[in-house]
């Protein structure tokens, strides 16, 4: 947020100081940076999702399998969620673009935030921030944005954190552009982004395959349950004058959770794996990658037909200037049972990114509306699109 204000507060003064009479200091900041922007204050609240009953049982630890078990109800049960935020927005929209509402509330996904092109010259930004909550988790969001557009250049920085699906994203671009016309363009410059996952790199996949030197396993998988306070029991269960024999598995609290060790390698060890993960993912430093980048921009608008195509295509010739290479993208193959393979070689990749609205109004009564936008960065593949036929009897 800081660093945003920073970058507004430092374009402020540039622009100002061409401003022709110095006089008028503040009234060129306001009328450059702030004229037509909207600061907003919003919020919504809802029902959780509902979920399933959920009912299972648990034998009597005072009893055997046969005698009456323990009903217990496994049902997940929610407080309302709810989402509040505020922020400061100047964004133009693309003739075709409608304001969905008559306020702002910060989920609005403009098509200039995506696309290098931009309706406008000059500044444009978004400074949103945010708290949620979903099935009673609290998570803080935000969006920063900052974009200026001349003929022949674009620059953007963006910041984007969405706590609810772990979405930590950063990026900073510089492009050339080159005008064909009026309607189409080129462009070709640098991109920085970053990311947080370790991609290829399964630490407990590591650790349950480690042996020693006569072959044995250094790390047997139940060893998991002690690191992370669980102690087993061995049991004998007298049934019909047959005696049975397993592990009864407790956890940290000393409660009973599973009755054997299949039960509890199917259930609780589950989430110890991915928590072991998450906290060796977690001592990992975020990754930051310089790769060139050339781009398109096609835009025709009539009241009655207009198309809007854009692309982006990442050369496979990225380049780590943060966090650790071994485990960067660039080794995403490079990973096995016993670790990094040594002398492996790193493995460029190509990203992209593309986006298409049309829309055609055959007449007053029929319009044909196609929308979408694809991105694959990495090995995350997003897409969205929509198809629209509206007839308007008269």
């Amino acid at each position: 947020m800081k660093k945003i204000l920073a970058v507004l507060f430092v374009v402020a003064f540039a622009v100002s100081a061409n401003a022709q009479n110095k006089k008028n200091l503040f009234k060129s900041i306001y009328e450059d940076i702030f004229k037509y922007s909207s600061i907003y204050i919003a919020g919504d609240v809802q029902n959780p999702k509902e979920e399933p009953k959920d009912y299972f049982v648990r034998t009597n630890p005072d009893g055997n399998l046969y005698t009456p078990p323990i009903v217990v109800d496994g049902t997940q049960y929610y407080d309302y969620d709810y989402r509040y935020g505020f922020g400061i927005r100047k964004l133009a929209r693309f003739d075709y673009e409608v304001k969905g509402k008559q306020y702002y509330d910060g989920t609005e996904s403009n098509v200039g935030l995506a696309a290098s092109n931009s309706p406008i010259k000059g500044l444009e930004y978004v400074v949103h921030i945010e708290k949620e909550r979903s099935r009673d988790e609290v998570f803080k969001n935000h969006r920063y944005f900052l974009k200026h557009s001349g003929k022949y250049h674009v620059a953007k920085l963006e910041s984007r954190k969405q706590g609810k699906i772990n979405f930590n994203y950063k990026s900073a671009e510089v492009r050339g552009k080159l005008p064909i016309g009026k309607k189409f363009s080129l462009n070709a410059g640098a991109i920085y982004r970053t990311h947080e996952r370790p991609y290829g790199y399964n630490p407990v996949e590591i650790w349950l395959n480690e042996t020693d030197s006569n072959g044995w396993p250094v790390n047997y998988w139940y060893q998991l349950g002690y690191n992370y306070g669980y102690t087993d029991q061995w049991v004998t269960i007298d049934i019909d004058g047959e005696q049975v024999y397993d592990y009864y598995w407790y956890n940290p609290e000393g409660e009973v959770v599973a009755y054997t060790d299949l039960q509890f390698r199917d259930t609780i060890f589950e989430s110890l794996i991915n928590r072991y993960n998450n906290e060796q993912w977690d001592l990992l430093d975020p990754f930051g990658v310089v790769s060139p980048v050339v781009g398109f921009d096609f835009y025709h608008y009539k009241n009655n037909f207009w198309l809007h195509a854009y692309g982006s295509y990442l050369l496979p010739y990225h380049k780590y200037v943060k966090g650790d290479e071994d485990f960067s993208y660039l080794n995403r193959n490079n990973w096995g049972l016993g670790g990094l393979r040594q002398d492996s070689d790193l493995e460029q990749w190509e990203d992209y990114q593309a986006g298409v609205v049309f829309g055609w109004k055959l007449n007053k009564s029929i319009g044909v509306f196609v929308e979408g936008e694809y991105t694959e960065f990495w090995d995350s593949k997003i897409y969205n699109g929509s198809v629209g036929l509206n007839i308007t009897l008269r």
